[in-house]
Order: structure tokens, then C-alpha cells, then sequence
């Protein structure tokens, strides 16, 4: 889902584009030029072929959009204000990864073309391994005509818990960067449309391979749901799979690399309390994770097979969970194993419970995950809490009462631990973070 920017500066971005057009910042330009480079990923080096780019007449994003409702977004493959959640599955580069999308409470105001637009703010949270891997803000916007609009991300991305760079941060209006359309309004075979515009920086085409198809889904078949073809700027391309209530459904192939739905509410949500079984095989993760031993990693493993031998489990999650659970199983000690486990169970309970009530026992499983790793002084892996903690306390905006200010304020704190690398103040703080947790359900 998400793609890196092959340069890191946009000024060296501009020069590059420029050997093909004289400025090809701007879609006006874009348009003009017969070639788009393509640019070395590890690099970030210009080359001499281009890209196989459509020609303007296939495209259906070069009208220029109005937004007069920009943030119902309702258009039925891009649901982005009609979806609160999504958890995606799969492996990269041989690795468990894991996304969460979550839709921000407020807007993010950008001036494009001289227009003031109020877009929606969607969290990305990808996890690589368990661990913090790439952050970012997305902003979008439904056009009148019900197409919708891509205006740009705030990028963070990882290495051993910390930012290592902020490649693929991009604003329309800004630099002369253009929005770009990201979903048609009644997409048809043979569309094409530009989801990243800003060559040398990010670009993307996009062409409709089919519309309308039957794809399985978390919990049977959706139906409507439509297949793309996308070029990167590298030369490289790949299929992705929307759907009706998702959005971005998925990327990839179950053979290689994979980033998947498994599920997303309220679409996949369910009105009954938790299952008994659910609740028991929380219990014991729970208290496996705090102390694992061989044996508590086998209850949790009996938990588990009892409870998907009870309720419906998405068959992607499933294979998560086994795959998890085996590598627990083989390293009772692994951190990230054990964090993988919970990360699922709590996926898990996003079917029978709110997001607010999930994120709330995605804090909890942070502030324990500190504490673990202060404990092992693993300094990577405490900054990466801090951050997942902080992630989910900006999903909980809105409870601005005095127990949720003493929350934010212990979580500065903790923040300035780990950028001290003080280990030892980090893991008191986690503890206090889990008593301020408990104050506020309380």
C-alpha cells in the first residue's frame, strides 16, 4: 500500500523532472512531456528509459476537480469516512506484516489551486515483524462528481524504532505539487488516473483491469469489487484488489509479498458481546505475554484452537495467528513473537467491539509491551512502543477529561525516556501508563 519516494529531496526531484520538460511538477506540464524517467529505487538515480505511461486520452483524472463536500467520502471503492478501521495482513520481504488504517477525528486544511479544501485524515500504521515499520497521515477528498482525491501524506518511516527519513511526504499545493485522483467516480475497464503526481518525487499510474468482480471476503463474497493495474516510478508495477466497504482491499500475492484485508468495521462488525472463547483466549495471551513460559505459550495455543473451532475467524487472520503462535512456541522468550499474538487477538475483538473500546486494549498491550522491553533494554524496541502508544492516544482524541490529561502528559514523559534511552525510566513510566489506563475505563 505504501511506496516510499525514491529521492529524498524534493529540489533534487525538480531537476530530474526536468531534463524531460523543463518542470514536471506540475500536471499541466506533466501532460506535455513525453517521457517520465524512470528512477532507481535504491539510488535514487535518474535513468534513461521512460516510463510506459498512458496516453492523455485514457486518462480520466485531467479535469480539474470542485470540492464543495470534500469530506463525506462515500465513493463506494473508497469509502474513506464511511470505514472506521481496517487491519491488513500478510508478509514483505519474508517478514509478519500488518497494517492498521483508522480515520482521524478532524481535517487537514489544504490550499490547492487557490482553493481552501478540508480533507479527511486517514492513519496509516504498518508493522513489520510486530515492530513500528511506517507511519503516516493521508489526506482525501470527494470531489462533486464523486471521484476521489488524493492530497497528499506526512511520512515516518522506521529503523529500530526511531524515524530514519521522511521519504514520499507530499502536500498538493505545495511545491506546485497537484492532488491527484485516486479514485474515479465510476471507475470502468481501461480507466487511467495518476494516484501520485510528482515525478521524481512519488508517481503512480493507474489502470483498470475490471470492474464489478465477486471476491471473497472476511466473512463470505463482496460483490462490485474492481482490480487495478498500478506503474511505479521505479518501473516496477503490481495488481491491487478494491472493494465495497474497504476501500484498498489488497496488494500483492499469497505466494510473495502480501498486504490484505482482514478485516474491517463497521463492516465486518457484529452486534453480540464477546465470545466466551474470545474473552478466554485474551486472558491467556495476556498472561502469557507478561511471563511466557512453555506452558503458558501452550495454553494460549489451546485457547486458541478452541475458540476457532467456535466462532468464524477471517482465513487470513487465521493464518496469521498459526503462524504467529508457532513461532511463539518455538521461543517462548520471543518479544515480538508474543507481540505479534496479541496484536492478532486484538484484531480479533474489532468484530464485537468498538474501535475506541479496541484501541483503548491496544494502549494496554503497548504500555505491557514497554515495560517488557525496558526490562530487556532493548532501547529500538522502546522507542517503537512509545510511538505505537502515541499513535493510539491520537486515535483517541475527544476525552479530553482530566484522567486522559494525566495520560498525555505521562506519555511525554515516557517519550522523553527513550529519546534518552533511559530504559530504566521508560519501564516505570510504562507502569504508571497502565494505572492511568485503568483510572480512565474506570
Amino acid at each position: 500500500m505504501r511506496h516510499k519516494a525514491l529521492l529524498p529531496a524534493l529540489g533534487a526531484a525538480v531537476l530530474l523532472a526536468g531534463a524531460c520538460s523543463g518542470n514536471a511538477n506540475s500536471d499541466t506540464n506533466a501532460k506535455k512531456s513525453p517521457c517520465i524517467h524512470v528512477v532507481d529505487e535504491d539510488t535514487g538515480r535518474t535513468g534513461s528509459a521512460c516510463l510506459p505511461l498512458a496516453p492523455d486520452s485514457a486518462r480520466v483524472d485531467v479535469a480539474a476537480p470542485h470540492f464543495t463536500h470534500p469530506t463525506p467520502i462515500t465513493n463506494p471503492t473508497h469509502p474513506t469516512s464511511e470505514v472506521a478501521q481496517t487491519v491488513y495482513g500478510g508478509q514483505e520481504s519474508g517478514k509478519p506484516f500488518r497494517t492498521e488504517v483508522t480515520l482521524l477525528p478532524g481535517t487537514k486544511t489544504i490550499t490547492w489551486g487557490g482553493r481552501t479544501i478540508h480533507a479527511a485524515i486517514s492513519q496509516y500504521v504498518a508493522f513489520s515483524g510486530g515492530r513500528i515499520h511506517e507511519v503516516a497521515d493521508d489526506w482525501y477528498a470527494q470531489a462533486d462528481d464523486g471521484s476521489v482525491w488524493y492530497l497528499g501524506e506526512d511520512v515516518f518511516n522506521y529503523d529500530n524504532g526511531v524515524v530514519a527519513d521522511t521519504e514520499g511526504t507530499w502536500q498538493a499545493g505545495r511545491d506546485k505539487a497537484p492532488g491527484a485522483m485516486i479514485m474515479p467516480a465510476h471507475p470502468r475497464k481501461g480507466d487511467v488516473y495518476r494516484t501520485e503526481n510528482l515525478p521524481g518525487v512519488v508517481f503512480e499510474q493507474v489502470t483498470v483491469r475490471a470492474v464489478g468482480r465477486s471476491i471473497e471476503g472476511p466473512y463470505g463474497r463482496i460483490q462490485g469489487a474492481m482490480t487495478v493495474h498500478e506503474l511505479h516510478m521505479d518501473g516496477s508495477t503490481e495488481d491491487k484488489v478494491f472493494a465495497p466497504g474497504y476501500g484498498e482491499f489488497s496488494t500483492g500475492s499469497a505466494s510473495g509479498d502480501l498486504e490484505a484485508v482482514s478485516l474491517a468495521v463497521p463492516t465486518d462488525a457484529k452486534r453480540a458481546p464477546v465470545p466466551a472463547g474470545l474473552g478466554a483466549l485474551t486472558a491467556a495471551v495476556r498472561t502469557a505475554h507478561a511471563g511466557p513460559t512453555s506452558t503458558m505459550v501452550r495454553a494460549v495455543r489451546g485457547a486458541w484452537d478452541a475458540y476457532r473451532a467456535s466462532d468464524a475467524v477471517p482465513a487470513l487472520l487465521e493464518r496469521q495467528m498459526t503462524r504467529d503462535l508457532d513461532a511463539w512456541q518455538k521461543a517462548p522468550r520471543d518479544r515480538a513473537a508474543a507481540l505479534r499474538v496479541e496484536q492478532n487477538t486484538t484484531d480479533l475483538r474489532l468484530r464485537y467491539e468498538s474501535v475506541r473500546t479496541v484501541d483503548r486494549e491496544r494502549f494496554g498491550m503497548w504500555a505491557r509491551q514497554l515495560g517488557i522491553d525496558a526490562g530487556a533494554g532493548d532501547e529500538g524496541a522502546v522507542a517503537g512502543d512509545v510511538t505505537g502508544l502515541e499513535l493510539v492516544r491520537q486515535r483517541l482524541t475527544g476525552t479530553d477529561t482530566a484522567k486522559s490529561a494525566v495520560i498525555t502528559a505521562d506519555l511525554k514523559k515516557a517519550r522523553d525516556a527513550a529519546d534518552r534511552r533511559d530504559t530504566a525510566a521508560a519501564g516505570r513510566l510504562a507502569r504508571q501508563l497502565a494505572q492511568d489506563l485503568a483510572a480512565l475505563k474506570g
